[in-house]
């Protein structure tokens, strides 16, 4: 993998594409930070590759918000605290659409 700023991109962006056409993943820095990813692909293999991006980019996500939850002890709350949470959050919106009208005759349920 190698690193390539953007203003390199610009000056020498044939360099650039023969390392991708060869193999090679290229980072493009901004401001000395990465900013994007190129890689080589086939056509075939587009769909998959963007998948296995998107998937990897929601793992992250989601292993984030659990170090979130845990640091906020959310992780201890009990079945019954959820659904009072939910019933609350739901309730809330109710109102907010309605004007504060309060029950709209749907029941806001519960998870389990």
């Amino acid at each position: 993998m190698d690193f390539v700023t953007v203003r390199e991109l610009r000056a020498e962006s044939g360099k650039v594409w023969e390392k991708i056409a060869a193999g090679e993943e290229i980072v493009i820095t901004r401001n000395g930070k990465p900013f994007a990813i190129m890689a080589p692909t086939q056509p075939s293999e587009v769909e998959d590759k963007v998948r296995a991006l998107r998937a990897a980019s929601f793992g992250r996500l989601l292993a984030e918000q659990h170090k979130r939850s845990v640091a906020l002890g959310l992780d201890k709350m009990t079945l019954d605290e959820i659904n009072a949470e939910i019933a609350a959050a739901r309730k809330e919106i109710r109102e907010r659409k309605t004007g504060g009208s309060g029950d709209c005759g749907v029941d806001a349920g519960g998870v389990g």
